[in-house]
């Protein structure tokens, strides 16, 4: 039987996964209840057909791709469909979110009596002839979303318990995404006290590939920041309060709010970061 899958939502990432699969001869299912135009639009670019929420379960693989601020309430919110179907897809949670977090919602899904797995996406939304975006998966029925490596995702089973898949997702992002708060706050602090040129020359002489990097990172970041809060708020939750680094993790969550409402006004700061990396 031909491959079923239900991507909910379609955002860029969602929309990306789904073309990926349409491409590699999966049908793909999604809800477009509550969405906007855009959505719709990148939905039927990717090959994506809209059905109500409970047709949805008809597929065989369920994949909940939405910011990390929304990804109990999607649970929620299809929980009683799960819970009616006779025929159960698996729930795979891809989303950004501490292990606690991922918990709580295996535990709404766990009552509708369909097997749950945790994921994580590493990388951007797959692009044609790409292969940098990885899905990891862990816990009792990850092993069914392994099926996916034969239409062109890259999936790879973790050992260990249903949260693995989050707490590297947690630790990884935590990484990348807390580094590019710290570096952008400090070329912000070094351009209000005027040292920005000074410090943009050194990176590039005795950080070539730290520069590199920062010049690719940053600019993509503005319009990402406002997913980045809740995100950066679960590693930091992830980390745990009673560690120092936590406090960090916060404050990045903080700059990410900052730099997601400066990009929506007047874009002082980003006009500042622009500045910065620009090459002379």
């Amino acid at each position: 039987m031909p491959l079923t899958v239900a991507i909910v939502a379609a955002g860029a990432m969602g929309s990306g996964v789904a073309k990926r699969l349409t491409e590699n001869g999966v049908a793909v299912l999604t809800s477009l209840a509550g969405r906007s135009a855009a959505s719709a639009k990148r939905a039927e670019a990717a090959g994506m057909r809209a059905i109500d929420d409970a047709q949805l379960m008809q597929a065989d693989l369920f994949l909940s791709i939405v910011p990390p601020g929304d990804s109990r309430a999607l649970a929620e919110r299809f929980a009683p469909h799960f819970k009616a179907a006779n025929r159960k897809p698996v729930f795979i949670d891809c989303n950004a979110v501490s292990p606690a977090t991922m918990r709580g919602t295996s535990e709404v899904i766990a009552e509708t009596g369909a097997p749950f797995v945790g994921a994580a996406i590493i990388g951007p939304p797959p692009k044609p002839g790409s292969s940098n975006t990885k899905f990891y998966v862990s816990g009792p029925a990850a092993a069914e979303v392994m099926k996916l490596n034969d239409h062109g995702l890259i999936v790879r089973l973790l050992d260990g318990p249903l949260t693995a898949a989050s707490a590297l997702k947690m630790s990884y992002a935590g990484i990348t995404k807390g580094f590019t708060a710290l570096a952008a706050g400090m070329m912000l602090a070094a351009t209000r006290d005027g040292s920005a040129e000074a410090l943009k020359a050194e990176l590039a002489e005795s950080q070539p590939a730290m520069t590199a990097w920062l010049d690719r990172q940053i600019p993509s970041m503005y319009g990402k920041a406002y997913r980045w809060v809740a995100e950066l708020d679960e590693i930091g939750a992830f980390v745990g309060e009673e560690f120092a680094e936590h406090a960090i993790l916060t404050a990045a969550a903080r700059f990410y709010q900052r730099i997601a409402e400066d990009y929506e006004g007047k874009k002082d700061e980003v006009a500042l970061l622009e500045r910065f990396l620009e090459r002379g």
